[in-house]
């Protein structure tokens, strides 16, 4: 499948390791999105850095999560509670998505990829249910995740984009518009603690925010930009970078990969967790813009 718009494309091609990726280029921005997880791992507006990190150390082989960009975390986040083999943020990051359309609006290029439940995902998580992710790459970065519940009975699920942004230095970093808002600290035990003026980064940082639904800034003064996602239908924002300790445990970042990047992630989590009837549809929307400071 392959648009061709003047000097604007987007093509099936050979991404690392033989993965088929999805290339978009037009005059206002260039990106890619794999099927392995419908996973966006870049995003350039034109005349600008790429706003998403990705480690250098990413596996890129099925049945494996790639580090960085957009991971999709469903139908739970984190561990699931009571199953310790099952796979942290869930199954569809790193399963096989099919492609389902590419598509050129006023907006950008969007392009649309699908995963369904199977006998494999009922082993562990019985709910029938089809997940779409539709990107529209331009001077915005658009996502949305599209749930339908296609089972008998009601389900309750969690979901993220668990999205990666580049940064220059984590320690000169601010996350803004969270002033105020209740959130979990995973570090410190679940507690529940009050977020008080900006984020900043001094130790790991991994903060549940919940009924958190306003825009969020990552304000970078060293790279000169602002990093604005704005959401819709997510009640959650989390807030993560692991630090060094733990960063040197996970194999697939190296170094001081961790300086580089800031997860905040639309979501609905814990208690902002997702009911969804038989038939019906739920549709989480994210939009990515960077401006100058």
């Amino acid at each position: 499948m392959t648009l061709r718009s003047g000097a604007d494309t987007a093509e099936v091609v050979e991404g690392q390791n033989g993965l088929p990726k999805v290339q978009v280029t037009t005059a206002e921005a260039a990106g890619e999105m794999y099927l392995h997880g419908a996973q966006v791992t870049s995003w350039t507006p034109a005349g600008a850095e790429d706003v998403l990190f990705l480690s250098e150390r990413s596996r890129w082989e099925a049945g494996r999560a790639i580090r960085g960009g957009i991971p999709i975390c469903f139908p739970w986040f984190g561990n699931r509670a009571g199953d310790s083999a099952a796979p942290a943020h869930g199954f569809v990051r790193t399963k096989g998505w099919r492609l389902e359309s590419i598509t050129q609006g006023d907006r950008g290029i969007t392009v649309s990829m699908f995963t369904e439940s199977d006998a494999e995902t009922k082993r562990s998580w019985a709910a029938g249910f089809r997940l779409v992710h539709r990107v529209t790459f331009g001077p915005a970065l658009t996502l949305e995740l599209v749930v339908t519940n296609t089972g008998t009975g009601p389900m309750r699920f969690e979901e993220a984009l668990h999205s990666y942004f580049r940064v220059a230095r984590i320690g000169d970093v601010r996350v803004r518009g969270l002033d105020g808002a209740s959130y979990l600290d995973k570090p410190d035990a679940y507690r529940q603690k009050i977020q008080r003026g900006d984020i900043t980064f001094v130790s790991e940082t991994d903060r549940v925010f919940l009924d958190a639904t306003d825009a969020i800034e990552i304000i970078d003064e060293h790279l000169r930009r602002r990093i604005r996602m704005a959401k819709e239908q997510s009640r959650a924002t989390v807030v993560w970078n692991p630090w060094s300790e733990r960063a040197h445990a996970l194999s697939d970042l190296s170094g001081d990969e961790w300086t580089r990047f800031v997860c905040v992630e639309a979501g609905n989590v814990n208690a902002c967790a997702v009911d969804l009837e038989p038939g019906h549809q739920h549709t989480m929307k994210a939009v990515v813009t960077v401006a100058p400071l």
